[in-house]
């Protein structure tokens, strides 16, 4: 089968490699039908590594995908050949505490698409466990579940703010997560969410949706905004997804008291931070990572049209154009937020 490996640091290659055949009795095999490119994908392929993740052998990038079930295992029940299905990356293991406890993301051994060691799902087919396979309804495009994994991270991160009706909520950060976050906070109950970056291209891909008010932050003030929507009380939830020092430094301006800040964006650094500001709010601080039982709630969002993902996939290439549609990513054009591959 085709599949597109990541040979080394800046090199791609659209190469022969060998098909999966093997299905365990819980897993099912999937003909890909398109894949989203992450900007991890876009780091791997850039920097060769994320942290202590370091691409050391050829490896298959993506793990944003959707596609049709082809065959499935004995033990497989809720899934048949023909259904269309989108996936959740990460395996984990089934017998960690994490686990066992209902937050497999945090497994530590958990096997992530297109994270070495392990290969991504840019190829013809995959086998993967039913049990992260999720079906989804035939209106519902192949595009569209690809999209299901990153908004699965602004529903995580939209759960952990316990959002109330009627909430008015922060983002920082336009880009692909940030956008997602402020979506998923809309749907979560959110009556407004100010999206604030300082590239109005990026700001404008939100502008469309309802409920959202843009600023960017080198030409407004953020906090003269936020106090006049919300009576000089600050936001109720903040979610914090550049990653940015100056910002996470200075938060506790922007929230409520008694208001939640959800820490998104990864620092490249540790950041200094006044606890004291905090405390006398009594602000909560949460993180995510990645996420987990999400992506059922997700792809209801998505198929029942109550979140509009359509509008952020920016370009779609043909498999054979993935080298392309790579080059584009790379470019970091502010206008784009999604770009797709399309495997058929």
């Amino acid at each position: 089968m085709k599949a597109l490996v990541l040979e080394k640091v800046n090199q791609l290659a659209l190469k022969e490699v060998a098909e999966p055949m093997v299905i365990g009795a819980n897993e099912v095999k999937i003909k890909i039908a398109a894949v989203g490119i992450c900007g991890s994908d876009v780091h791997y392929f850039t920097h060769g590594r994320i942290g202590d993740f370091v691409v050391e052998k050829p490896m298959i990038l993506g793990h944003e995908a959707a596609g049709v079930v082809t065959a499935v295992g004995e033990n497989v029940q809720h899934l048949k050949a023909g259904d269309r299905v989108c996936m959740e990356p990460g395996i984990p293991q089934p017998q960690s505490r994490e686990t066992m406890g209902g937050f497999y993301n945090l497994d530590p051994d958990v096997k992530f698409w297109a994270t070495p060691p392990y290969d991504g799902c840019c190829s013809d087919y995959v086998v993967h466990p039913a049990a992260f396979t999720f079906k989804i309804p035939d209106h519902m495009s192949f595009a569209e579940g690809a999209m299901v994994e990153p908004l699965a991270i602004g529903m995580q991160a939209a759960g952990k703010a316990n959002i109330k009706a009627g909430d008015i909520g922060l983002v920082f950060g336009a880009g692909t997560i940030g956008v997602m976050c402020a979506l998923s906070a809309l749907a979560s109950g959110c009556a407004e969410v100010v999206v604030v970056d300082v590239v109005d291209k990026k700001l404008a891909t939100v502008n469309a949706f309802d409920g959202i008010t843009t600023v960017n932050s080198l030409e407004q003030d953020v906090t003269a905004i936020i106090n006049a929507k919300t009576d000089g009380r600050g936001a109720n939830v903040v979610f914090e997804c550049c990653g940015i020092e100056p910002v996470i430094a200075h938060i506790c301006d922007y929230v409520a008291p008694n208001g939640v800040v959800v820490l998104v964006g990864m620092p490249l650094a540790p950041v200094k931070f006044d606890v004291v500001a905090a405390q006398v709010k009594e602000i909560t601080f949460k993180t995510i990572f990645r996420y987990a039982n999400m992506y059922p709630k997700t792809i209801n969002l998505i198929s029942s049209g109550k979140i509009n993902v359509t509008s952020l996939i920016s370009k779609k290439y043909k498999f054979e154009d993935s080298i392309a549609a790579y080059a584009r990513a790379v470019e970091a054009n502010p206008g784009d937020v999604k770009i797709i591959i399309e495997m058929e």
